[in-house]
C-alpha cells in the first residue's frame, strides 16, 4: 500500500471511525477495526501515531465535524432568506436536509452514543442544531413585527417547523424508512402547504 501523507491519513482515519462507530456502535469498534478499514495493518499500532487512544478518535472526529459544520450553519445563518415566505421556508428546507444528507453517519452516532458522552454532543447542539432554532425565531419574529405572519410565539413555532422537518431525514437514517415512506418531494411539498397555511403567511 502507498504510503499517504499524515494529513490524508489523519482523514481517512477520522472518516472511517465515525462510520464504524455511527454503525457497530463505538464500544463494539476496536482500534484494530479502524485500522483495517483504513488499509493499515490491524497490528501495527499505526492510528495511535495520529491519537493516543479510541476515545481521543472519537472526540476529534466530532470536533472536526462540529467545526465544519459550525462553518457553514454560520454562513448560512447570515445569508438573507428570500423575501417571498414561501421561498424563505424551501430554503431552510434545503438547507436543513442538504446538512442532514451529508453528515448521516454523524447524526447516526450522536443519536447511539449520547448517553455515553453527552459533553461531547452538547457541543454538537450547541454549536450547530441551536443556531438553526434561533435563525428560524429570529425570521418569524420579524414577519410577526411586518404584520406578514399569524405567529403568537415565534420560538416554540420555529422549533416545530424544524422539527417536523427533521423527522424524516432521521427516521431514514435510524430505520432506513420514512414518515408514510414518501417520497422526499412529496413530504416536502405538504410541509412547505403545512407551513404556509398553519402560520397565515402573507407575501
Amino acid at each position: 500500500m502507498a504510503r499517504t501523507t499524515p494529513g490524508v491519513t489523519r482523514r481517512r482515519i477520522l472518516d472511517e471511525a465515525v462510520h464504524l462507530f455511527a454503525t457497530r456502535g463505538y464500544d463494539a469498534t476496536s482500534v484494530a477495526d479502524i485500522q483495517t478499514a483504513c488499509g493499515l495493518n490491524p497490528g501495527s499500532g499505526a492510528l495511535y501515531k495520529h491519537f493516543p487512544s479510541k476515545a481521543a478518535l472519537l472526540e476529534a472526529a466530532v470536533h472536526d465535524n462540529l467545526t465544519r459544520l459550525a462553518t457553514s450553519t454560520a454562513a448560512t445563518a447570515d445569508h438573507q432568506l428570500p423575501d417571498d415566505p414561501r421561498e424563505a421556508l424551501r430554503t431552510l428546507a434545503d438547507v436543513v436536509w442538504a446538512f442532514m444528507a451529508a453528515d448521516r453517519d454523524l447524526i447516526r452516532l450522536m443519536i447511539r452514543e449520547f448517553t455515553g458522552f453527552p459533553d461531547l454532543f452538547e457541543q454538537m447542539w450547541q454549536g450547530v442544531v441551536a443556531t438553526v432554532y434561533r435563525r428560524g425565531t429570529e425570521w418569524l419574529t420579524t414577519l410577526r413585527d411586518q404584520g406578514r405572519a399569524a405567529v403568537r410565539d415565534p420560538e416554540a413555532t420555529a422549533a416545530v417547523l424544524v422539527a417536523s422537518l427533521t423527522y424524516y431525514p432521521i427516521l431514514d437514517v435510524l430505520i432506513g424508512h420514512t414518515p408514510g415512506d414518501l417520497a422526499p418531494d412529496r413530504f416536502l411539498d405538504a410541509w412547505l402547504d403545512s407551513s404556509v397555511a398553519a402560520l397565515n403567511l402573507r407575501a
